[in-house]
């Protein structure tokens, strides 16, 4: 497993823009898909984003389409996401993971490394 820390979020403005970042421990991060998950309070942890291996195909939640985009720098193990036109709907913990036989990327199961959450919270 890749040891997994989150940063950035915080408080933004509705419409604001910002930028959460994932760095990952370990030699294998490049064998590992990658994906955002979060959760509001009250409601279950849910898909955001995911990204493969080479950070060539990436996959959304249709509510963040055309506002998220995540990436990822292999060389120093860390993945992006960039979220911007934010609402407070998006207000949540935010969550790294990372999978090493990850199927579609959406669900949870397919991740065996998780981070410890970075919170965002978006004002109206």
């Amino acid at each position: 497993q890749v040891q997994l820390v989150e940063s950035g979020g915080g408080l933004v403005q509705a419409g604001g823009s910002t930028r959460l970042s994932c760095a990952a421990s370990g030699e294998m991060f490049m064998l590992y898909a990658m994906g955002w998950f979060r959760q509001a309070p009250g409601k279950e942890r849910e898909f955001v984003a995911t990204i493969n291996r080479s950070g060539d195909d990436t996959d959304y939640e249709d509510s963040v389409k055309g506002r998220f985009t995540i990436s990822r720098d292999n060389a120093k193990k860390t993945v992006y996401l960039q979220m911007a036109s934010l609402r407070p709907e998006d207000t949540a913990v935010y969550y790294c993971a990372g999978g090493l036989l990850v199927r579609s990327g959406r669900a949870s199961e397919d991740y065996d490394s998780w981070g410890q959450g970075t919170q965002v919270t978006v004002s109206s």
